[in-house]
This record gives C-alpha cells, structure tokens and sequence, in this order.
C-alpha cells in the first residue's frame, strides 16, 4: 500500500518547485483516487490523482479533452475580464518534461492547482438544484463554440442507446448466468420501449440533432462553491466529451429528481421531485439557451426518461451476464437496481405531460 513518503516521491516529476510535506486521501470518488498534497507550510495546494486506466483506457485523449477544455473555458473567462480566474477553471501542472500526465510504468498520475476556500454539497435542494443548472448549462454554453473533433470519447459509445440495446441483445442471447426466464417481465418492458428510445441517434442521423460537448456526470458534488454559496467551477472533468445535449439534463433528472435511492428495496419510496427538476431547468435555461435549438428544448424532459431508461437496460445487462460491470453487495442487487429504475421510469413517464407543457415557457 502507498504512503505519503511514495506519494511525495511520485510529485518530484511535476513542475512543482517547492518543499511538499504530505499527500493525504481526499474526497470520496468511485473512480480515481485522489489526494491532497500540502506545502512544507501546510497549506494545501495542490490535488494529485492516480487515473484509473481500466475506465480511462486512453489516456492520452482523457488528458488532452480535459487540457482543451479547460483552456478554452480559460479564454472566455479572461475575454471577459472575470476576476480570480485561478479559483473558476481547473489548472493542471505539465510534468517536468512538458507532459500532462506522469506514467511511473504501471499507473498514470496528473496534478492540478486545489481551489482554496471552495466547497461542494452532497444534498440536492431546489436551491442547489437550480445553481447546478446554472452551473452546467454555463459550462455546456462556453464550450459550445468547439470545433467539431476537437474531444474526443473517452468511454466511447458511453450514452449512446443503440449501442446498450445491442449489449443486452447480446446478453439475453447468451444467458450468460441462466437468469433470462427470472427476469422476462422486465426484457419485455425494454423491448416495448426500444425505439421510442433511441430517437437522439434517428435524429442525428437525420441532421435535425448535432452533439455538443457534454459533461456526462452531472452531479451538484461536481460543482464548487465559494464561501457565499456561489457557484466557482463545475470540476471531475473525466467524461467530458461529445454527445447530446439530453445526457446532461436527463443524468441530474435521473438521480437529483428521483425522491428513492437509485437501488432502493422499496418500490414505494420512489416518484418524481418536480420541484428539483423544474428548478434545475429554470437554471439550466437561464445559462444554456443562448445555443439551444427549439428541438433541443422540447427534448430535454424527455432526457431523463432516456437516461433512466439506459440505466434500467446497463444494471439488467449485468443481471443476465452475471454482476460482471457493477460492484454488488447481495446476489440481486442488480436486479433490485433494474425495477428500482425501471419504477422510476414508469413515474417519469407518468408525468412526462406535465414536465414536457413545462417547457413550454421557454419555446
């Protein structure tokens, strides 16, 4: 197990030219670790993260999409003559020899600057909500202006629907643990839904939807605020990449606007917080309108249906392949995930009229 001291050791690569006393673990991520890293003065300064290049497989296109983003969002901020820029975009170091990241022959390492007297919330209020929509669609309007191929996917075909559907064909067809006759109620409740859920791709296709740049997690903890509750900087940058402009919006409906839990036990806990979503959008729109097609608008209620229909077919995917993807802590728990979301989807589908007239204000 690493300590401080091979930690410290692994910084020495990176343009930092100061004592450094200790790297500690920071935070409560799921997929990279990530560490504090404080001055021989003790003042934290500077966040180190090993990549976890089992998700990230390409770690070149993950560092230059991030590099290319913050960037860009650098130059709109100074175009605008914003102040302390340094605590309202991501700084990432160069190691000493110029790259972005460090490979010490087994794992990938980065550094960027810690945005002092910053915090994130974890709850989701209507207010949070709203500040998140803000918070997201500013982002999403700033990079807007992106050449098309400037980001590449760093998990590719990662909301793509088309692509899920052909995973669970794949996995009903192989029956890879025997599970297929348990669960044939929820198959045909896919099944019915198929088409109707991969109108984003149809549309593309057709020319009558583009991609966007996408922050593909958006969750109010990826968001920092300063010491007044304002808003600094939307942050976890990995998943940053082009996709539709429903991904963003549907994934905080998903999991902001359902009142259970996305694995919860009892069916009964779980609705639609419309409150959460109207107050997200009301944000969302007040930053992101300026670049959205009426299209686009009229769509995104229908977002968090896709969303959380693609992660009704991602958890029984697994189910039917044998819990291969997602850690579980019982034998069905996912399958216990798949009708906690398919549950929520039947209730955003109840209410699809009234969140669908909602975005009437804005067209």
């Amino acid at each position: 197990m690493a300590t401080s001291k091979d930690y410290l050791q692994i910084l020495t690569n990176f343009k930092i030219d100061e004592p450094l006393a200790s790297a500690e673990p920071f935070g409560n991520g799921h997929i990279n670790d990530t560490l504090k890293v404080k001055t021989a003065q003790g003042e934290t300064k500077y966040i180190l993260q090993r990549i976890n290049h089992l998700i990230f497989k390409n770690v070149d296109m993950l560092q230059h999409n991030i590099q290319t983003v913050t960037e860009h969002i650098r130059e709109k901020l100074e175009a605008r003559n914003t102040p302390d820029i340094d605590r309202k975009v991501l700084t990432f170091l160069p190691t000493r020899d110029g790259k972005p990241y460090y490979f010490d022959g087994e794992n990938y390492w980065r550094v960027c600057l810690f945005i002092p007297r910053s915090r994130s919330f974890d709850e989701v209020t209507p207010e949070l909500s709203c500040e998140a929509g803000k918070a997201f669609g500013e982002f999403q309007s700033m990079l807007s202006d992106l050449p098309e191929g400037a980001l590449g996917e760093t998990i590719p075909n990662f909301h793509n629907m088309e692509f899920r559907l052909q995973e669970f064909h794949e996995a009903v067809e192989k029956n890879a643990a025997g599970r297929v006759d348990e669960v044939k109620d929820l198959i045909g409740e896919i099944e019915k839904r198929a088409k109707a859920m991969c109108i984003q791709e149809e549309l593309y296709r057709e020319g009558k939807l583009k991609k966007r740049t996408n922050h593909c997690d958006t969750k109010v903890n990826n968001i920092l605020f300063d010491e007044d509750g304002k808003v600094l900087c939307v942050i976890d940058l990995d998943t940053v990449m082009p996709g539709f402009v429903l991904s963003d919006i549907g994934d905080f409906i998903r999991t902001a606007g359902n009142t259970g839990a996305e694995d919860d036990e009892n069916l009964d806990n779980i609705n639609v917080n419309l409150p959460i979503f109207q107050a997200y959008t009301r944000g969302y729109m007040e930053t992101a309108k300026k670049f959205l097609t009426p299209l686009e608008i009229s769509l995104l209620p229908y977002g968090g249906r896709l969303l959380t229909y693609m992660q009704t077919v991602r958890f029984l995917t697994d189910y039917l392949n044998g819990d291969t993807y997602y850690k579980i802590h019982h034998p069905k728990h996912n399958l216990q995930r798949t009708r906690a979301q398919f549950r929520f989807l039947q209730c955003l589908e109840a209410k699809a009229e009234e969140m669908d007239a909602f975005m009437k204000e804005w067209l």
